[in-house]
């Protein structure tokens, strides 16, 4: 289990309070189909993925990214617990979507760079520590399927 700090606890709600999760949902998303392109083909039904704006502009990107993001919220709320939150997901992308779990490594990262643009200076590199390590810890149940 992950030992999380008062102060860690707070940096996250703080944040993550401030979060809308359809926008940076959307946006991180969107921002790893494009710079990581080979993940597209886990949505392929998803239509036009053809360039960054077509992407950008899709609706069901868009939807998606809100779906994994408010997922990733899960994890917020559930500092102490994040393997259990996710053993369903990490089921269903391990054994039925076959996802590579570097992949839930690459969005976690995406996510960090999109919660920076969106909070500036206020995403300090305390918060950037502090969101590093949830990422990782959530990248890390998520993969749990594979092991």
């Amino acid at each position: 289990m992950v030992h999380w700090t008062a102060e860690e606890k707070q940096l996250i709600t703080n944040i993550w309070s401030k979060v809308n999760v359809a926008d940076v949902g959307g946006e991180t998303l969107g921002r790893l189909l494009v710079v990581y392109p080979w993940t597209q083909r886990f949505f392929a039904n998803f239509g036009n993925l053809s360039c960054a704006t077509a992407i950008h502009g899709n609706p069901r990107v868009r939807a998606h990214g809100k779906k994994v993001l408010s997922s990733f919220g899960d994890a917020t709320k559930n500092l102490d617990n994040i393997k259990e939150t996710f053993a369903k997901l990490s089921e269903l992308h391990c054994d039925k979507l076959h996802v590579d779990p570097e992949n839930f490594k690459l969005l976690g990262n995406v996510l960090i760079v999109v919660l920076a643009g969106h909070f500036g200076k206020d995403f300090t590199p305390a918060c950037h520590a502090v969101f590093q390590k949830l990422v990782k810890v959530v990248a890390h149940a998520l993969a749990r399927g594979y092991h």
